[in-house]
């Protein structure tokens, strides 16, 4: 199996930058590894980690029907994300602090798609990068009150705060409780604070995300995030399988 340094376009393979002939440093590769040995669940799946943007299309999102939040078309909608999330990329990749994005709509809209496609491009060009699925970002941190746990619950809240660029997939309507809610709020508390960017997708919109969190949360997340709306008309997985199906005909 190749390791994470295998192909690493900073360190060629070496594991370390070398600054001059006495100095060296690990490289941010090397940081990927110790992220995802403290996540184990927060890689993204082989088919996740292809997305990219050349792959995003327009096609799915209609020109007639329209937001009934802002008044735009759903075509106009996507637009506006797409592009939102491309800025997002080169701004980090020039070292610029963007505001976060929170990527909002149904099941099926593209979401989870476009923060994959934010995330591969920051990888790709040697950012730290953590992808979480929210719920599965709290089964961890539950899962190291267990005594034989290799990490605390402190090394997995302090790199969720801390890491370059995280990504929260699905922050959704799950069963919050006051310990979850306070997890959530700690986490993007301290990155809106400290200016980390951070990129949401949730299937709520504003007003549900204040239910279910809290008005805290969902105050750090306004001041820190840009919200983008997607929507569609039928789930994009259903129609993308209904096309294969024809075609296979």
């Amino acid at each position: 199996m190749k390791k994470d340094h295998d192909n690493c376009p900073l360190c060629q393979g070496r594991g370390i930058i070398i600054i001059d002939s006495e100095t060296a440093r690990p490289c941010k590769c090397m940081l990927h590894r110790n992220i995802r040995l403290k996540f184990r669940n927060s890689r993204m799946s082989g088919e996740m980690q292809q997305y990219n943007f050349s792959q995003f299309s327009s096609r799915y999102y209609s020109k007639n029907h329209r937001d009934s939040f802002n008044g735009r078309t759903y075509y106009d909608n996507a637009a506006a994300a797409f592009a939102a999330a491309q800025k997002f990329t080169r701004d980090i990749r020039d070292n610029i602090v963007p505001d976060g994005i929170l990527l909002t709509g149904p099941v099926g809209s593209g979401k989870t798609f476009l923060a994959c496609a934010i995330a591969n491009a920051l990888l790709d060009c040697g950012k730290e990068v953590l992808f979480v699925v929210v719920p599965d970002l709290l089964d961890q941190i539950r899962a190291t009150y267990d005594r034989s746990h290799e990490f605390t619950e402190q090394d997995l809240m302090d790199t969720a705060r801390k890491v370059e660029v995280l990504v929260l997939d699905d922050l959704g309507a799950h069963n919050y409780t006051d310990w979850t809610a306070n997890k959530i709020y700690s986490i993007l508390n301290y990155r809106m604070n400290n200016r980390l960017p951070t990129v949401i997708t949730t299937n709520l919109d504003l007003a549900e995300l204040e239910e279910h969190l809290g008005e805290r949360t969902t105050s750090r997340v306004i001041q820190m995030c840009k919200v983008y709306r997607l929507l569609v008309e039928t789930d994009i997985r259903i129609v993308r399988r209904h096309e294969k199906e024809a075609n296979a005909k």
